[in-house]
């Protein structure tokens, strides 16, 4: 299976990204770079993409496994090398999920399937980069 994205330079320095189901956002990048902050960073939207891909994972896992829940949130931190090309050297993942009498062990277990056997962009990040991961229970 083969994807295929098409960017188109707006202007300045933004671009709008299409996807193969037909929406599309901007890039851009910050004032100091030259850009007007109108949107996404692509440094900072391959973060995005890996908690997306992973918490997807997630998410019908404890589905399936019919594990409640009241909230779902991935906190992703990327530490950049001091060089050019500067890429991610270092990610760390935090899950944070809340609900009442949350069952720790399955959704350990969901976690730990997305980051060990489904999560595609997990695996990408990790021919490049060091990928910590955790989990933080929100019983409420």
């Amino acid at each position: 299976m083969s994807h295929k994205v098409v960017t188109h330079w707006k202007g300045n320095l933004q671009f709008e990204s299409d996807n193969p189901s037909g929406k599309t956002m901007l890039i851009d990048t910050s004032p100091e770079n030259g850009g007007y902050n109108s949107g996404f960073a692509p440094k900072a939207m391959m973060l995005s993409s890996l908690a997306g891909c992973s918490g997807l994972d997630v998410v019908s896992i404890l589905k399936k496994m019919k594990v409640p829940f009241s909230d779902f949130r991935i906190d992703t931190f990327g530490e950049l090398t001091e060089e050019h090309p500067k890429y991610y050297h270092t990610v760390s993942v935090e899950y944070h999920l809340y609900g009442e009498n949350l069952d720790e062990a399955k959704i350990k277990k969901a976690v730990d399937l997305s980051v060990e056997k489904y999560c595609g962009v997990m695996e990408m990040f990790r021919r490049f980069s060091e990928v910590k991961t955790s989990i933080h229970y929100h019983n409420v």
